[in-house]
């Protein structure tokens, strides 16, 4: 399933390249632009079953055209994960499990549409897990992941001056240590809404000296 997902999250983006119209096309002279630089980032939200999620996302990147910015990107992370066993009487809690982690990663987004991206972001992340049951017993391990988000999102953006967005996305390695998945293995919504600030241009006039 996830093989699929990300098959067509690829061919949607490369259609969307091929697919572009002359609408897209103010950017095409070469050369870097200070002015295409930004700046910015996230808040992150995830949620499931007895688990809860947050975390901060800062990017810096770069806006190759109208449908394609690339960057790069940490990430800082808290999960928290209600632990249940079965017995006699049914589930009960076991205890509680607290992740901790930061990692950083490449991001790609591309438009199909002006307000729509697709983006995805492989990361690596290094984890802290501590296990805490009823009984005040404690088990802390470190250990670290590989990620690839895929992710769909709305943005209202405009190149040189800043934007604004709001995505959903999924893990679609999810690796077992994976930071977006709850203590039972499975993959947890992620949930994030930011904002990208561009740098100015540089200042290509002098003052000319005055005239003796």
């Amino acid at each position: 399933m996830k093989q699929i997902i990300f098959s067509t999250l690829i061919f949607m983006a490369a259609t969307s390249i091929k697919a572009q119209s002359n609408d897209y096309s103010d950017n095409k002279s070469g050369g870097f632009k200070k002015e295409n630089v930004f700046v910015g980032g996230s808040i992150s939200l995830g949620f499931g079953s007895g688990s809860f999620g947050v975390g901060a996302n800062p990017e810096i990147g770069y806006s190759v055209a109208q449908w394609l910015d690339a960057g790069i990107a940490a990430n800082i992370n808290y999960n928290s994960q209600r632990l249940y066993n079965y017995g006699s009487s049914g589930y009960y809690n076991a205890g509680k499990a607290s992740i901790f982690n930061y990692g950083a990663g490449v991001f790609a987004r591309v438009y199909p549409l002006p307000f729509l991206f697709i983006q995805a972001q492989p990361e690596i992340n290094w984890i802290s897990i501590s296990q805490k049951d009823n009984y005040g017993n404690k088990i802390k391990q470190t250990v670290n992941a590989p990620s690839l988000i895929g992710a769909l999102g709305y943005s209202q953006r405009v190149i040189t001056q800043g934007s604004y967005f709001f995505m959903i996305g999924l893990d679609l390695i999810n690796d077992k240590n994976s930071p977006y998945n709850d203590g039972y293995g499975h993959a947890m919504p992620i949930v994030r809404g930011g904002f990208d600030i561009y740098l100015r241009p540089s200042g290509k006039q002098k003052r000319s000296a005055p005239e003796l």
